[in-house]
């Protein structure tokens, strides 16, 4: 048999050929635009066929006749037993120009091409969006009564569907596919679309909350999902058999399932949180639209909502089609396939396929740079406390990417030892003595600073100070708070303030604060500390709001416990589980690089929704770590050279540090 297809070169259309290639002395004849003739090698090896078996065909889907030349029509006249007709735009987003041009005029052009070579059969690869936003069930025997499609690309596949069953005088038959994902088998697909939009979402979740969170999903209409492979064995085996002349044929899953239904099944194959809890979308329907309309009028409200769906890649569309109303019968279709072995498969058997193709190899931050050489080489980076702990593995890490490091610190033997360390490694640092707690020697240091380098492009908050010593044995040490907040609040303000400047005139800029686990979970013994924390995050939430058009944006790191100089004097944390400096560090390089307004363990992360949730719980939990730790010799006023009595915890002091790695008791 002799075939010709139209969008031989799409996701569907190349297997499509593949398949009737399959078929013993079959001869596939191809439309392609003629500046992509380098592309017919590629194509042939694909397929697996010489020149003699695929045969291109030069045209234009958008002129009439498709732009084939008189002699290949003539050459062809009479000889293609089916022709299959499946180019057009298959994107929710496409401008309605293009739409019409290539779903509507294109359909015409290729009809007036089929009767022009005189084709036997001509097979119209629609789609559901024909019947538009129908209430209820619709049958495959269905085509007039669609309705609600006034959406360009419901439109423009309902008038293509109307030229084939209205213009076509050579026997036709229409096949309605369904929403088309990825292969069964493989999980391959060339492109993001359908339930893939929300996949962006649930990475996000997974990413910061444990798999086994219960979560909220939103509910909505049914849709309808079928894998490429099945909707090119079912093409092929219905297209072939007899009686199907303007008959119409849905590609679709006879279960179907509703929208909650498939992000639940798409977040179990992610291993992401599982949606136990389903906000029905329906009921956002009591909002007048006028009030809708009269929302999307406020300029703060398009900024947040573009915002989102340009963060999680939905087009403006889509939240238009999760309460999506209609249901397909398929019975003609299962008639067809009934003994042939062709049957689409279960959703929740092959879901993890395309999750795992979508996220090797479709996922959009797999084409950003996401490397910290990419994100910092030739930038100016200021790291406060960069001569030990957290501040100087960063301060490696930054400087190995090519960054222009900046460290700062109160002792001059260490800064001078970090940056033999550097040189030793083959780059350099460039230090500079400052105390971030004394006022007048951060002005003075952030003049030196931007008189030198003009200012930073990174700014890392890392010089702190933190206290380990409980409310009671405080009382008369009202100077461990103000000390705390001097360095921790105050210091890192004030750097913070001189830099901003420079920052808004460069129109870009990016803050990471390095904050505490001790903020979420409130941990005892440390009020000083988390305290100081507390007030520089919400100063960075402020300022956060401010800086959102400018160009700067802040990052609040919750770091856990991180084995550094700073724990050493509690003695009851060397064998705690801890954070080495160099995991710290990938931290704040993953604040630099994406930028998000926080970054926190989940552990933090499940602290702070318990106590949003269940205050008193998480009060009770905490409380008993407290009396459960012991405080340590310099709390209780020892001074040095005093003999230290080793600390012992008990079992359940044990288990709980393992249980809470990284939160501070």
């Amino acid at each position: 048999m002799q075939y010709f297809v139209t969008g031989a070169t799409g996701f569907i259309g190349k297997r499509l050929v593949k398949k009737l290639l399959e078929r013993k002395g079959s001869v596939v004849h191809f439309l392609i635009r003629q500046e992509s003739e380098g592309k017919v090698a590629g194509l042939r090896k694909y397929w697996g066929a010489g020149a003699a078996r695929v045969v291109p065909v030069f045209g234009d889907l958008t002129a009439k006749k498709l732009g084939v030349s008189a002699d290949a029509i003539k050459q062809i006249k009479g000889q293609i037993d089916h022709f299959y007709h499946l180019a057009a735009v298959y994107d929710l987003g496409a401008d309605e120009a293009s739409q019409i041009a290539v779903n509507i005029e294109g359909t015409r052009n290729t009809v007036e091409l089929a009767a022009a070579i005189q084709a036997r059969h001509f097979h119209h690869v629609s789609s559901i969006a024909a019947a538009g936003l129908y209430e209820g069930v619709f049958r495959e025997d269905m085509f007039e009564e669609a309705e609600n499609y006034e959406h360009p690309y419901f439109m423009t596949k309902h008038e293509s569907e109307k030229i084939v069953r209205h213009e076509c005088k050579l026997p036709w038959s229409v096949y309605r596919p369904a929403m088309v994902v990825g292969d069964s088998s493989t999980g391959e697909m060339d492109k993001i679309d359908g339930p893939y939009y929300f996949f962006k979402l649930i990475q996000r979740m997974r990413q910061v909350l444990p798999p086994w969170m219960p979560s909220v999903g939103l509910e909505g209409g049914r849709i309808n999902i079928v894998p490429v492979d099945f909707v090119v064995n079912a093409l092929d085996v219905i297209s072939h058999q007899k009686g199907i002349t303007k008959k119409c044929f849905h590609l679709v899953d006879p279960v179907g399932y509703r929208v909650g239904d498939v992000l639940d099944i798409f977040s179990r194959a992610a291993h992401a949180p599982k949606m136990n809890l389903f906000i029905n979308a329906a009921l956002l329907g009591f909002i007048p639209r006028s009030v809708t309309k009269g929302l999307m009028a406020l300029a703060p409200v398009r900024r947040v909502r573009q915002a989102i769906m340009k963060d999680l890649g939905l087009p403006e569309d889509m939240l238009t089609f999760v309460n999506y109303p209609t249901r397909f019968d398929c019975r003609d279709t299962l008639a067809a396939l009934k003994g042939t072995g062709v049957a689409c498969p279960n959703l929740k058997d092959y879901a993890w396929r395309l999750w795992d193709y979508w996220e090797r190899h479709l996922d959009p931050a797999l084409h950003i740079d996401h490397t910290l050489r990419g994100t910092v080489a030739g930038k100016v980076v200021l790291i406060t406390g960069g001569s030990s702990g957290i501040g100087l593995a960063t301060a490696h890490k930054f400087a190995e990417a090519g960054a222009i490091t900046v460290i700062c610190g109160r002792d001059v033997d260490k800064l001078e030892e970090a940056c033999k360390e550097a040189k030793a490694k083959g780059y350099s640092f460039i230090a500079y003595p400052a105390d971030i707690a004394d006022m007048a020697d951060c002005d003075r240091f952030i003049k030196q600073l931007i008189d030198d380098h003009g200012g930073v492009d990174f700014l890392i908050n890392n010089a702190g100070r933190s206290i380990r010593r409980a409310i009671e044995s405080s009382y008369d040490r009202f100077h461990d708070f103000e000390r705390t907040m001097q360095l921790n609040y105050f210091g890192c303000l004030r750097v913070t303030m001189g830099l901003l400047p420079g920052m808004v005139a460069k129109h870009k800029g990016h803050v990471v604060n390095i904050s505490s686990i001790g903020v979420l979970t409130n941990a005892p013994r440390f009020s000083a500390y988390v305290a100081s924390k507390a007030a520089l995050e919400a100063w960075a939430r402020c300022a956060s709001s401010e800086f959102a058009d400018q160009g700067v944006s802040f990052t609040t790191i919750n770091m856990p416990l991180v084995r550094t100089p700073m724990i050493a004097p509690t003695g009851l944390y060397n064998n705690v589980p801890t954070l080495a400096p160099e995991e710290a560090a990938d931290m704040v390089a993953e604040a630099c690089i994406f930028k998000p307004v926080r970054i926190a363990t989940r552990l933090g992360i499940t602290g702070q929704v318990l106590h949003a949730v269940l205050p008193r719980v998480a009060q009770i939990a905490m409380n008993t770590a407290f009396r459960m730790f012991p405080d340590s010799g310099a709390a209780k006023g020892a001074k040095p050279g005093d003999k230290v009595v080793k600390q012992h915890l008990s079992p359940e002091a044990v288990a709980m540090q393992q249980m809470m790695r990284g939160i501070h008791f």
